[in-house]
């Protein structure tokens, strides 16, 4: 029989596998790479999410990175934007072709139906040579000559999501600066194309392994709706040998790697603020693990949210220079006052230390 890990077990594990136990003090770079990436659909989030993470967090430290071409923003899984270093994305960005075509495709099956994807690859690639950033329907109307029945949108998000492997430029996803997103293809911006798949599935083994280190213990489920990947059972078959097996409490099998940190069930969980589509609770096909059933919406639908005792037990927003917390539970006295001092420390990272204002409503 294998080990069984309660709620409370495999929370703790999630925690100390997302960085979120004890601040590193780990650079950006590998924090990004430990975490297989970070989600990045809004822009400023990644910010928040590392402040979480990683002690004097330095947002310039992340800009450097993105501008010096160390880590990008481009779809990945699950066909949506994440934060990721160059090293990765060249390395993994050819395992995910077949699925970013897929969810492009079924999202417009009637208005693509007729479309060569060889050929529009092509013509895209063609505008895109001369160097120059294109947002995504500035691409689109370079071709919709050729293909004028789909529509801009479809042709964009097929060429620059799926057929085209493509990067976010700068300043785009920099702190505190909005701007429209530009796209080059990754080879122009990284200098080389992805590596090619490698044909013994090397890389579904390394995503295996990857996972388990930032997520695990975890079961194949989770594995696939973080990815968005179905065809890595052969990957985990491989590695199987190398990895130990746990239960939860509904049967389900979990596997992990033998060395990783699988924290005391009773070991003191602070207060962390979480961005919006948060890696620690996108991560899984289980979220119980983190967040309550009755609450799971609120983790696909943008909500900020506030682990108390590791758990999802609030929401947050900002008004002005204030932090706003709003319980989704009863808050102990001790809890609120932890709740408010890491809020404060927040909304000093948030406002450069010109304002420390929290304001925690009422259970």
């Amino acid at each position: 029989m294998h080990p069984v890990l309660d709620a409370r077990a495999l929370n703790r594990a999630t925690l100390a596998r997302q960085l979120l136990l004890e601040r590193a003090g780990r650079p950006v770079l590998d924090a990004v790479a430990h975490l297989g990436g970070l989600q990045a659909q809004e822009p400023q989030e990644p910010f928040t999410g590392l402040w979480s993470r990683l002690r004097a967090f330095d947002p310039a430290a992340l800009d450097a990175l993105l501008t010096g071409r160390q880590v990008v923003r481009t779809h990945l899984m699950r066909r949506t934007v994440h934060l990721l270093t160059a090293v990765d994305v060249l390395a993994w960005r050819s395992r995910f072709d077949t699925m970013l075509r897929q969810r492009v495709v079924g999202t417009y099956r009637r208005e693509l139906a007729t479309v060569d994807m060889a050929e529009l690859a092509a013509a895209g690639r063609a505008v895109l040579a001369d160097g120059e950033p294109r947002s995504m329907g500035e691409l689109a109307r370079a071709v919709a000559d050729r293909w004028p029945a789909p529509g801009h949108r479809p042709l964009g998000e097929l060429l620059i999501a799926a057929l085209i492997p493509s990067v976010q430029l700068p300043p785009r996803g920099l702190w505190r600066t909005k701007a429209g997103v530009r796209n080059l293809p990754l080879a122009t911006w990284l200098g080389r194309d992805a590596d090619p798949i490698d044909p013994a599935d090397g890389v579904g083994r390394t995503l295996v392994r990857r996972y388990l280190a930032a997520f695990g213990p975890a079961a194949t489920a989770d594995l696939r709706a973080w990815s968005g990947l179905a065809g890595l059972p052969a990957a985990v078959k491989a590695v199987r040998e190398e990895l130990v097996v746990f239960r939860d409490e509904r049967g389900r099998e979990l596997l992990d790697l033998p060395e990783a940190p699988r924290p005391d069930p009773d070991t003191v969980a602070p207060v962390r603020f979480l961005p919006a589509f948060d890696n620690a609770i996108l991560g899984y096909d289980d979220r119980s693990r983190i967040i309550d059933d009755a609450h799971r919406g609120l983790s696909v639908a943008g909500e900020r949210v506030v682990l108390v005792d590791g758990r999802v037990s609030a929401t947050w927003t900002t008004e002005s220079d204030t932090v706003v917390v709003r319980p989704l539970r009863r808050l102990t006295g001790a809890e609120r006052e932890e709740l408010a001092a890491e809020g404060s420390a927040l909304a000093g990272f948030l406002s450069d230390g010109e304002s420390a204002c929290v304001r925690v409503e009422p259970s």
